[in-house]
């Protein structure tokens, strides 16, 4: 009895999962991130590129107008 619910309960999460990957897949159209980087041909960018430029947005003040933009509320 308790190994066919076990096997009941497998078999229905196995199910869901697949379901659940085959929504993502449907969502991007079936095309995989990395082959929608190579469509759009850009590449993410790396720490050290983000980093660099959150040194130049300090530099040239661009944070401080968005801080004074944006200060909420």
């Amino acid at each position: 009895m308790k190994a066919s619910l076990i096997a009941l309960a497998f078999a229905a999460f196995a199910t869901t999962g697949i379901a659940h990957a085959a929504d993502s897949a449907a969502m991007n159209g079936g095309v995989s991130s990395v082959a929608q980087t190579q469509q759009n041909g850009v590449a993410p960018k790396t720490r050290a590129e983000v980093r660099h430029e959150l040194a130049q947005a300090q530099q040239d003040g661009e944070l401080a107008r968005l801080q004074s933009l944006y200060h909420g509320s």
